[in-house]
């Protein structure tokens, strides 16, 4: 079931980049044919990047693609680095967890207060806002499901070091 939210959400980011992309290419085609432009374009643009960003996070954990130091961990013994591989996804999951309280109590206020971006379509501010939330909580989970996983395979005597895809949850 994780699995098929993160290709969804890698979809969405897909969709995004590929809005991104139109929504740019259109306004600037406008400006440069009628000196005008797609109104709110900065706030839209803003709002397609968070898509783009946050919401394939969860997949990448998946994937262990996220940004490592090789050519140090290499060279540590196997059990040193497959310590550090868990204690890199704990420190992960304490690191997202104030990022998920915050993204909460703004998603909340934003729509309590029915929050919206000043300009010419007034758009509201919360899909952007729950967009954020989504990917980062996803994240979490996804996180915490490969901390126990990897415990689990430690503790029954594999390796995390070897370079192998993460098992479908």
């Amino acid at each position: 079931m994780l699995r098929r939210i993160e290709r969804l959400l890698v979809d969405l980011s897909i969709a995004a980049v590929a809005g991104l992309c139109g929504l740019i290419t259109l306004n600037v085609a406008l400006r440069a044919l009628f000196n005008g432009g797609v109104p709110d374009s900065t706030t839209l643009v803003a709002e397609l990047m968070i898509a783009a960003v946050v919401l394939p996070m969860a997949a990448a954990t998946t994937q262990r693609a996220h940004i490592a130091v090789d050519l140090i961990a290499k060279r540590l013994p196997r059990r040193v680095g497959d310590g550090l591989i868990i204690f890199g996804s704990i420190f992960g999951l304490i690191a997202l967890s104030p990022l998920i309280w915050a993204g909460t109590r703004e998603v909340l206020g934003v729509i309590e207060k029915g929050s919206f971006f000043y300009g010419e379509l007034q758009l509201p501010k919360w899909p952007g806002r729950v967009l954020f939330l989504i990917g980062m909580a996803i994240c979490w989970l996804r996180l915490l499901v490969m901390v126990i996983r990897d415990i689990r395979t430690l503790r029954a005597g594999g390796s995390l070091s070897d370079d192998h895809p993460e098992e479908a949850a």
